[in-house]
């Protein structure tokens, strides 16, 4: 991703995340690092995992060990993992992001004076919500803007219980992310929403896609720090013509943005290669919020 034009990447180990392209160890992420850091680009490690008592064990470690690979930084949403990174030497950048529950700039500026240097807002907010986030807190901000969400998880094995109440035998059915399991809603049938089962428990995923390709002048603008691809359930040849497009707006609107004009080839290329049955939609970036 890095050679299609990506500022930074996320990469991690499943014992200390969930939902990752990849399972990369401890000796690779050092190497993964060396690389980009080459290649002038950064390296965040995501330990977002949902943490039990028997989880933390080796955490601090593992932080330790994060820390003298050169990580440029670790994206965190459990406390737990704050308060390891305090007892490490010197500091670790940390990057906040809860999910679901990034929504306000108060709790974020808390987070801030705890010790996060970044916060990723929840995707459930309007371009008003973002742009009213970036203007009121004193971290860092980042907001998804392609690709798949996950809209529920629970540690709980939730697809192997459905097998099991079905009289199957769960043990020999695969639940994993490769056997390509969904969800459909009776009221809307055309909607498919993955659904898979790991070492975290089961994954359920949005059933379209965000692209905010065309509008990604009114992020600048608004002076969005980063932008989020996600490349979860994606190929490597879908996320690297993403990647290329976005890094072309990017490069395009920062050189001029009085006359940027948006070249529909950026798009085109995406929506050829885009899955017919999973929507590309602006998300919530648009839709009224009612409270």
């Amino acid at each position: 991703m890095i050679e299609a034009g990506a500022d930074s990447v996320i990469i991690g180990e499943e014992r200390y995340a969930m939902r990752l392209p990849g399972n990369v160890k401890l000796e690779e992420i050092e190497e993964s690092v060396a690389w980009a850091h080459e290649k002038q680009a950064k390296v965040y490690v995501s330990v977002n995992k949902i943490f039990d008592n028997n989880s933390l064990e080796g955490l601090s470690d593992y932080l330790s060990k994060l820390q003298a690979c050169n990580v440029d930084g670790v994206i965190f949403g459990d406390p737990a993992v704050l308060m390891a990174a305090r007892t490490l030497p010197k500091p670790l950048a940390l990057h906040w992001n809860a999910e679901m529950t990034s929504t306000n700039f108060a709790t974020a500026n808390y987070w801030g004076r705890q010790g996060a240097t970044r916060v990723v807002l929840a995707r459930e907010l309007n371009m008003e919500q973002v742009l009213a986030f970036k203007e009121n807190t004193e971290l860092a901000v980042e907001v998804q803007v392609h690709g798949i969400t996950n809209i529920y998880h629970s540690k709980r094995e939730l697809v192997k219980n459905y097998i099991e109440h079905q009289g199957k035998d769960a043990s020999t059915e695969d639940r994993s992310i490769e056997r390509g399991l969904f969800l459909i809603e009776h009221e809307r049938r055309d909607q498919r929403y993955p659904v898979y089962e790991d070492s975290n428990g089961t994954h359920i995923m949005s059933s379209e896609d965000f692209c905010m390709l065309e509008n990604l002048p009114e992020l600048m603008d608004g002076g969005i720090d980063s932008f989020k691809i996600e490349g979860h359930l994606k190929s490597t040849a879908y996320n690297e013509t993403v990647v290329r497009s976005y890094r072309a707006v990017i490069d395009a609107y920062a050189a001029n943005p009085e006359e940027f004009e948006f070249q529909q080839e950026w798009l085109d290329a995406i929506t050829e290669l885009q899955d017919p049955e999973r929507e590309l939609s602006y998300g919530f970036f648009y839709k009224e919020q009612v409270y």
